[in-house]
């Protein structure tokens, strides 16, 4: 019965030959019409004919009854074709509908024995197939282009001129200002239509093809007002109220059930696009907005408000998103159309019944874009979102901190309550903080499209973010790198002033980073993420001390790593000049503290003012204690092109290092040799000035920058103890208040010259000349022009070395009048074994000092002075070591008949300790080799006389395979 319904369609559809057409057409239009009335009068003929035909001439018959829209006797081929198709597309759904029926009501045991493992089970009468289909396709297709789309009105869809060739043929057939009851029409066709989507395999054929005729016929049917014909004859009102409010209604059920992107992407078809103007269209049977001129307001405003309710409805946005981006290919029109999509999602519409409404609703979905695993899919979805959220924090930062931002941070709020209270009572899982750093990442580092308001809501999820990374670099796990980028992101992205304030919290010296950091804490996840829990409190007092210094260390040097991958920023550096500002206003400060302790009254407070008193006292001292931590951390981790990359702040730097030096005079009475290091500081730190000044063409920016130097070097040149310190920054005062017009002779002393520069060797030994002149007995004046000679130690061992040539013996202090030791020589000797290196360093200085002045304590202890000069030429540091190497020159060079037999003899056969090797043996001994050497040289015409010890011990190694004790001792052998 179905296939001989499907028959008799396609003997209507189907052309017949053109022997059966008798008179010749004149125009395509009336071939088409004759077509028409030809084929449908040989189904007619076929019906009455044929006994197959039967059942279905009575079942078209009982249809025919039953429709009060048909009319037989009609003068329009188009309508009357349509009306028979229509009559037995019905026919074949009552068929079907009845067959179905039968089929759902058939018992299921007299359905089982058809099932066997050999046979499958019975299909639905419903069920078409691949030719039915096609002749059902035909059909509907003929209804379509002859019985609604010529009564649509012009603006409303697409029309039939823009979709084919066939289509604009039909289209001059049928005149709508000739035809009667138009919106009857469109009405019958439109309801048969409906009626035909009850079945599932006819919905699926009509909503596949035609559904967005069908959806224009329902708007114009329900929604168009009404309006005078164009004859100016009497307003149309053949459709009734109720009738339209019946279209108003299926069409609101149509779009509800219907895949939404469908219905969403037909409603953007209605709106209309702009008026073309010579605009070329892309394809003949594109349903595309190009080939769309511009929509009736009434059409617009119907489409505006079913897109509003689409949009905020569940998945709405997901539905907008698929329905215009569909099957995107990545290119340049895929990323524009994102970021319409993106503001589309952002406005909220007029429809809408309140804005708060509207993105609580959307923002969520907006949210859920960012969490689709197909690849493609996921890529589109991820630029919408991206694009949605920042366009609303720029545009909407209120909704968006309420409705995208708190969601999106949520899981890291929610670390710091698992902290604080019950593991069990606010869990957050490993998914969960999985997907809110990816999340973040694709907002912050893809999208990359910086606000206030989004780095003012990441600043305060930092310390967890920074926690969270701190442990991530102590095991495997992807969250690394999302961690990672975020937080240099947030660094690169915020101003200077947040940026240096999130560091301060970060390396522990400000805010409530340590509190979190000692309740806090992560565990691996399962999936190789990570699980918030809270630290359980040690009862042990020194496992508890010890974790906390060591995490607080692990912490310093994870916001290392980081400061490091900034190393093209200026960050780092201005990170470092802000902690070295903040030292020196804390040395500044402290003879105030000082002071107001000393005039505290004790006997006059309460217990509790002392206490108080006291933990506030060390509370700042810890403080300090910490800041020194970091400063220290970071010389040690980041190399200086990364903390002083720019001219400027090398000036700041420069800055800071003289305002401390000038703290430190305010607090001197009278010469001191108690800060020996910070005067070598000062003196590196001038002559790296006077290097700057000696550079080529220097701007009015650089002589500007150091105006700053000016002040700080005048009260140098007024108070300082040390000469040289004191005409050094005189002189470079006048160079940078003069910009470089005045440039006094003792300037290019202070810049260190190039190790090979025939200048800067002339320079270093005429120096060297004059200082012997002056004191044949002791050793020369180093000064900043050794800076560089130590080029093939390591880089502690260059920092330390600067203030002890290997030429001479003295130290840098600029002034040939020592002063008397502060401490007694048994506290010397303690610190000359102190496991501070510049702490060793200073006291054997000092000891060197007072072995030199003939000091009676040094003078009768010169057999341990020695013992412990020599242990400390086997230090690694360069300062530890030349300092011995200082002392050791001075002893002998003071007494050399108790002091030359011992340095020979270590010479010869090494050193004496029990613990050294064959490596440090050579080691040390061409350390003694440098020692006889400086003493040889500065003995002069004295060596003569000790020449029975020298010559007779240096002659025999001067012979030997040795290389390197050989050069020592062909050196200078007196």
């Amino acid at each position: 019965m179905t296939s001989a319904i499907v028959s008799a369609i396609n003997i209507l559809t189907k052309p017949l030959r053109e022997s059966s057409l008798h008179d010749v057409p004149s125009s395509h239009q009336q071939a088409l019409s004759a077509a028409l009335r030809a084929n449908r009068a040989f189904l007619l003929e076929q019906l009455q004919r044929e006994p197959s035909f039967e059942v279905v001439r009575r079942l078209r018959e009982e249809v025919m009854e039953e429709a009060d829209w048909f009319s037989s006797s009609t003068d329009d081929a188009a309508w009357d074709f349509a009306q028979e198709c229509l009559l037995l597309l019905l026919t074949l759904a009552r068929h079907l509908s009845a067959e179905l029926r039968v089929f759902q009501q058939t018992p299921a045991a007299s359905a089982l024995k058809y099932c066997t493992p050999e046979n499958a089970p019975p299909l639905p009468p419903d069920v078409l197939s691949v030719t039915q289909q096609k002749m059902l396709g035909t059909a509907l297709q003929f209804v379509v282009s002859l019985g609604l789309c010529p009564y649509l009105d012009p603006g409303v869809g697409v029309p039939l001129g823009h979709r084919s060739t066939f289509a604009a043929m039909v289209e001059k057939l049928v005149c709508n200002g000739a035809v009667t009851g138009v919106g009857c029409r469109l009405l019958t066709t439109t309801k048969v239509l409906l009626q035909l989507t009850e079945l599932s395999s006819l919905a699926t054929l009509v909503f596949t093809r035609h559904l967005g005729d069908v959806m224009a016929a329902l708007c114009q049917l329900g929604y168009q007002p009404h309006q005078k014909e164009r004859s100016g004859t009497k307003e149309q009102k053949d459709i009734s109220a109720e009738e339209r409010q019946t279209c108003r209604e299926a069409l609101e059920s149509l779009v509800g059930k219907v895949y939404q992107p469908i219905v969403i992407k037909e409603l953007l078809i209605l709106q209309g696009g702009p008026k073309q103007s010579g605009a070329k269209r892309t394809s003949s049977g594109s349903n595309s907005r190009a080939a769309l001129g511009s929509a009736p307001a009434w059409l617009r405003h119907v489409c505006g408000q079913l897109l509003s309710k689409r949009l905020m409805q569940p998945n709405g946005v997901q539905a907008v998103v698929r329905a215009i981006l569909g099957g995107g290919t990545g290119d340049e029109s895929d990323w524009r159309k994102c970021e319409s999509v993106a503001r589309i999602l952002v406005t909220c519409p007029q429809q809408s019944t309140s804005i708060e409404s509207y993105y609580r609703d959307v923002c969520p979905q907006i949210l859920d874009l960012l969490h689709f695993k197909d690849k493609l899919t996921a890529q589109q979805f991820q630029r919408v979102a991206t694009r949605a959220v920042l366009l609303m924090v720029q545009e909407r930062p209120s909704f968006a901190q309420q409705y995208l931002l708190t969601p999106l941070f949520s899981p890291l709020h929610r670390c710091t309550t698992t902290s604080g209270k019950d593991h069990s009572s606010a869990s957050v899982e490993e998914w969960e903080l999985t997907r809110c750093l990816e999340d973040m990442y694709k907002i912050c580092v893809v999208g990359n499209s910086p606000s206030d308001t989004f780095l003012k809501a990441l600043e305060q999820v930092l310390p967890i973010l920074f926690t969270l990374f701190c442990f991530t670099k102590q095991n495997v796990s992807h969250l690394r790198a999302p961690c990672q980028e975020i937080l240099l992101w947030y660094l690169r992205c915020t101003e200077k002033c947040a940026a240096l304030s999130a560091l301060w919290q970060l390396s522990g010296l400000q805010g409530e980073n340590n509190k979190l950091a000692a309740v806090l804490c992560f565990s691996p996840g399962s999936d190789g993420g990570a699980r918030p829990f809270s630290r359980e409190s040690c009862s042990n007092e020194d496992d508890a001390l010890y974790e906390k210094l060591s995490e607080e260390q692990w912490r310093l040097e994870c916001l290392m790593q980081l400061l490091v991958e900034l190393k093209d920023s200026d960050l780092p550096g201005d990170f470092f000049l802000d902690l070295l500002q903040q030292l020196t206003s804390w040395a500044a400060a402290e003879d105030e503290d000082i002071e107001d302790e000393q005039q505290l009254d004790i006997s006059a407070m309460t217990l509790l003012e002392v206490e108080q008193q006291l933990l506030g006292r060390a509370a700042r001292q810890g403080h300090r204690l910490a800041l020194l931590q970091v400063l220290a951390v970071m010389v040690e981790s980041l190399h200086h092109t990364i903390l002083l990359r720019k001219s400027t702040q090398v000036v700041d730097f420069m800055v800071t290092l003289l305002q401390r030096a000038c703290v430190g005079l305010d607090q001197a009475t009278g010469p001191s040799l108690g800060n020996p290091v910070e005067n070598q500081a000062l003196s590196m730190g001038m002559g790296l000035v006077a290097t700057m000044l000696s550079g080529p063409q220097l701007s009015a920016e650089d002589y500007s920058s150091m105006s700053r130097l000016l002040l700080p070097l005048e009260k140098l040149s007024q108070m300082h103890s040390e000469v040289v310190i004191q005409e050094l920054a005189s002189s470079l005062r006048a160079v940078i208040a003069t910009h470089s017009a005045y440039r006094p002779e003792d300037l290019s002393t202070a810049a260190p010259p190039s190790r090979n520069s025939p200048v800067g060797k002339k320079q270093k030994m005429q120096t060297e000349a004059d200082n012997l002149q002056s004191s044949p007995h002791s050793p020369p004046q180093d000064s900043t022009s050794q800076t560089n000679t130590q080029t093939g130690q390591p880089m502690s061992s260059q920092k330390s070395a600067i203030g002890v040539s290997q030429n001479d013996g003295g130290m840098n202090s600029g002034t040939s009048d020592p002063c008397p030791p502060t401490k007694a020589f048994s506290d010397l000797l303690l610190e000359s074994c102190d496991q501070d290196i510049p702490t060793r360093a200073v006291a054997l200085r000092i000891l060197t000092q007072m072995v030199k002045n003939g000091n009676p304590e040094a003078v009768k202890a010169q057999e341990e002075v020695l013992q412990l000069l020599l242990e400390n030429l086997g230090h690694e540091d360069s300062f530890v070591y030349l300092s011995a190497i200082q002392g050791l020159a001075t002893l002998a060079d003071s007494y050399p008949e108790k002091i030359l037999e011992k340095l020979i003899k270590e010479f010869q056969h090494g050193p004496s300790l029990p613990k050294s090797n064959k490596e440090h043996s050579l080691e040390a001994r061409l350390k003694v080799g440098e020692v006889l050497m400086r003493t040889s040289r500065a003995m002069e015409m004295y060596t003569f006389i000790h020449r029975c010890r020298l010559l007779p011990r240096k002659l025999p190694t001067s012979t030997s395979g040795a290389v390197l004790p050989k050069v020592t001792s062909t050196c200078r052998p007196g």
